[in-house]
């Protein structure tokens, strides 16, 4: 009988235990069961490389998803290099046309593979997926196959002309990562509902006056947020009234910035007011700022997942009696944005908070119904 220490499942998944970190732990056995050994130590050479922790996220759950797409359409693993009848394949599974699906049961991805897909909770979608979805796996294919030393077929005429067609076969109107903005109005519904002086409100008002305040910060740099990266700054004197607590929060590295940038923003009043009560009754004095809060009040020494996050703004959104299913953690972005130019803020400032690179990608957060009523619309 082979032993814990030899059995290849067993070994991966203690592997995997050590970079519990980046991973999706709670599926742990099942990650070890679809990724190969040369997976799982690529990984974790990336892990000791300092890769991002969102990107090896990213790159694992791509993975994931890659293994056993392969394990189920052709019964084995992925080969390294994959051949271009593969990478084929895979555009074929995933980009078509719902059209000719009903006239053809054969086209897109069969109804086996699909089956084991979802059996496996991998596959979640009706239909085919979004273009930048299978863009993305394939960029990610690609660049494991670069750091295994090899190349690919990814850059093949014929790959890219798949791909060009079953784009324009499968098209898809393009979706705001959140329906509607919390612009200040929908933020302080929110807020209202953090009622008491309990843990769990006192976090999630610091939360939703942080992730506003600061410019719309991501969710990913909000589940982040060290102590360490706070400074307190000089109070802000206001003419008639006490001044206002001030913080600077040192961002670091950004999804836009260089890997030599240590971005700044600033937040001033309420936000930091939130923020210092929050620390002060978790008893937080280094290290994971927002944390997870079990059922009996315990505040945990970890960070809270990005994804706690998004769960948090749209169950506040429920309990103030908004549609759920129209906000999430995004909508804080595109919110401060939005507030600012309703504000008359001018959009270069609000840039500067929101450290947005270009005045294009700045201007597509603004919220498309308060752009229709504007007076940009109203010249005549």
């Amino acid at each position: 009988m082979t032993g814990a220490g030899t059995d290849p499942l067993n070994r991966r998944a203690l592997e995997l235990d050590t970079i519990a970190a980046v991973l999706p732990m709670e599926r742990r056995d099942e990650l070890a069961e679809l990724l190969t050994d040369q997976d799982v130590e690529t990984l974790r050479h990336l892990v000791n490389e300092g890769m991002g922790v969102n990107t090896l996220r990213a790159l694992a759950s791509d993975l994931t998803y890659l293994q056993a797409w392969s394990l189920a359409s052709t019964g084995a693993s992925l080969p390294w290099p994959a051949p271009e009848a593969l990478l084929l394949k895979f555009i074929a599974h995933h980009l078509w046309d719902p059209e000719k699906r009903r006239s053809d049961p054969q086209h897109g991805m069969p109804v086996e593979v699909e089956r084991m897909l979802r059996d496996q909770a991998l596959l979640k979608v009706v239909g085919p997926h979004a273009p930048d979805t299978v863009r993305r796996r394939l960029a990610t294919w690609s660049t494991l196959t670069k750091w295994r030393g090899l190349n690919g077929s990814f850059a093949s005429p014929a790959l890219k002309s798949a791909l060009r067609l079953a784009v324009r076969a499968t098209p898809r109107p393009r979706k705001r990562k959140s329906a509607k903005a919390v612009t200040g109005d929908v933020l302080a519904k929110l807020l209202a509902t953090c009622r008491t002086d309990s843990l769990r409100d006192a976090r999630d008002r610091a939360i939703l006056m942080v992730a506003f305040a600061s410019g719309g910060r991501r969710r990913s740099e909000i589940a982040g947020l060290r102590k360490e990266q706070l400074t307190v700054e000089p109070p802000i004197p206001v003419d008639g009234a006490p001044p206002l607590p001030s913080m600077s929060i040192h961002l670091g590295r950004t999804k836009t910035s260089g890997a030599d940038s240590d971005e700044v923003v600033y937040m001033a009043g309420r936000p930091v007011e939130a923020l210092n009560a929050w620390m002060t009754h978790a008893r937080i004095d280094s290290g994971s700022v927002f944390r997870a809060i079990d059922r009996w009040g315990n505040v945990s020494k970890r960070a809270l997942d990005p994804k706690a996050i998004n769960d948090i703004v749209k169950q506040r959104a429920a309990q103030a009696g908004l549609d759920a299913a129209e906000f999430s953690a995004h909508g804080l972005r595109s919110g401060y944005l939005t507030e600012a130019a309703n504000r008359g803020i001018p959009l270069p400032e609000a840039m500067e908070q929101s450290r947005h690179r270009s005045v294009q990608q700045a201007s597509g957060y603004y919220n498309s119904a308060t752009r229709r009523s504007g007076r940009a619309a109203r010249l005549l």
